[in-house]
């Protein structure tokens, strides 16, 4: 239910209203004052403000009997999010419709504790310095020029979890009111509760709490309304931390994925699983945290004025290992040539890969950045290379072109190259590839990786950037879009649409008229097994 104070509530004409000539209420003339005016008019106004004061108790009443009945059965301890701002509830209706979310109450060992306990994150790294901030780390200062003088922290790859519930906090459109909700968000940091029992912990310890807010999730009356289907929450990790096939203490991860009630949700991650439909790629966050529009548009100015004097570049360790890996001969391709810069990544304080104002000075000398398969499928390097206006070339779908679908265009030519792992492995050269892309193709391209850039980044909370959108509004976006279509459907009576999670990654790639059975170039890439 929508809250009013006694402001907002109508002034009847008899409790001292006065009509214009269209019969509107002006406004309110003082009473009692004296004069003889306590007669008829001063009782019909005593019983308007008992009529008026009987209403707001009423809606008050209602409102904070259904914030109190909804979390019965749920565990003692359960406490409302107090950061988020009741004030904001309901403001500029005009603008909110169909946006509002409800955030969903959780007891702060899911969320906020975990921050305030940062050292016990993980067992090797002081994770504190980059759980401050509101998720963003420690500011830096410009490196020389290399950033700017505000907007630049050291941020590490896995804080998406704080930083969307920071930015949650200061949704314009929230709601008290679940049944006015487009989305419900839940407050869960999955990855950041994972990563303190990944290493020496058995599985019973890192499935525990993930059970748990599932229990208290599926108990909430909200959870009735759509089986779950409009919840999201973020899991700042890779997809595959979170789908364990096995339940043995040396198998890697949890199964919070594989959970029923969480196959129902979306779930936010930093990769998504090429077959399975529930959970959707945000991007890594990079170091910029611009506070308004213009410090974003003040960087593309500078990234586009840049002279870049290397054709292309790598930066990345070896993977000597691996059969699968293509980074050997990446780096024996670069130091071949006189117009590739390497940063070969290794262990230790001289490592340059750990610094972000090394990596982005190298990005932004370069016309192209050689982005490798990571340790999984993505790298946060593609965006910290887009971000410096070099123009990413991959070597696989998998790390860009069908994970961050709402954040980057559909058509993959537009912004980036791509050769086939194959061709690399053929020795087809690198370096005469990207030669015979004619120049005014190049400077296409790099305009349109420059235009990616406030989409590609998180803005800093306490500000809201004005007329473009960061990537937790185009995730937004997208979720309450998703719920959307789900919701009219049911409402029109129609059939859900029918997606099979074994083509999850071809869906966002397909044309009009196209089907997910059709034969695809990338099929064999993606071959379930």
């Amino acid at each position: 239910m929508k809250r009013h104070n006694a402001a907002e509530l109508p002034v009847p004409v008899s409790f001292g209203g006065v009509r214009d000539e269209k019969g509107k209420v002006e406004k309110v003339e003082k009473v009692g004052g004296g004069g003889g005016r306590q007669g008829k008019g001063s009782c019909c106004s005593r019983l308007w403000l008992m009529v008026v004061l009987s209403a707001t108790v009423t809606m008050l009443v209602r409102y904070y009997y259904y914030d109190s009945s909804v979390g019965q059965g749920v565990a003692s301890g359960v406490v409302r999010v107090d950061s988020v701002p009741r004030h904001s509830y309901h403001r500029k209706s005009d603008r909110c419709g169909g946006r509002y979310i409800y955030v969903q109450d959780l007891p702060p060992r899911f969320n906020t504790d975990m921050v305030k306990n940062c050292a016990a994150l993980f067992p090797w790294t002081d994770k504190c310095t980059f759980t401050a901030n509101g998720g963003f780390g420690l500011q830096m200062s410009s490196a020389g020029g290399v950033f700017q003088e505000t907007g630049w922290y050291n941020t590490d790859q896995y804080t998406v979890d704080i930083i969307f519930h920071e930015r949650i906090k200061r949704y314009e459109c929230l709601t008290g009111d679940p049944s006015l909700a487009a989305a419900v968000y839940v407050p869960f940091y999955a990855g950041l509760e994972l990563e303190r029992h990944l290493w020496g912990f058995n599985v019973t310890k890192r499935d525990a709490m993930a059970l748990e807010a599932v229990d208290i999730i599926t108990a909430r009356p909200e959870w009735r309304a759509m089986g779950g289907r409009d919840h999201f929450f973020t899991a700042g990790r890779t997809t595959w931390d979170f789908r364990r096939l096995a339940d043995g203490d040396s198998d890697w991860g949890s199964k919070l994925f594989r959970l029923p009630a969480i196959q129902n949700m979306t779930a936010l991650v930093v990769e998504s699983s090429p077959w399975h439909l529930n959970d959707a790629a945000v991007p890594f966050p990079t170091a910029f945290h611009p506070a308004s529009d213009e410090a974003v548009f003040i960087w593309q100015d500078k990234i586009r004025r840049l002279e870049r004097p290397w054709l292309f570049t790598f930066a990345g360790a070896p993977r000597p290992g691996s059969t699968k890996s293509i980074r050997n001969e990446l780096i024996a391709q670069c130091r071949a040539s006189s117009v590739c810069s390497l940063m070969q990544c290794v262990d230790g304080p001289i490592n340059q890969c750990g610094s972000p104002a090394s990596y982005m000075k190298l990005f932004q000398s370069s016309t192209f950045c050689l982005q490798p398969q990571g340790d999984s499928y993505t790298r946060k390097s593609a965006f910290d290379s887009m971000l410096a206006g070099c123009i990413p070339v991959f070597f696989h779908p998998g790390t860009a072109y069908v994970q961050y679908t709402w954040h980057l265009p559909k058509n993959h030519a537009d912004y980036s190259v791509y050769i086939s792992e194959d061709d690399v492995r053929n020795n087809v050269s690198i370096e005469e590839r990207l030669r015979l892309i004619p120049p005014a193709t190049v400077e296409r391209m790099r305009e349109t990786v420059i235009s990616l850039a406030p989409g590609i980044v998180y803005a800093q909370p306490s500000s809201k950037l004005g007329t473009v959108k960061d990537a937790f509004d185009l995730a937004i976006d997208a979720i309450i879009d998703k719920v959307t279509k789900l919701r009219r459907a049911i409402v029109e009576g129609r059939a859900e649409e029918e997606k099979l999670g074994m083509y999850s990654w071809k869906y966002p790639l397909l044309q009009e008229g196209q089907k997910v059975e059709d034969p695809h170039e990338w099929d064999p890439l993606f071959a379930f097994v």
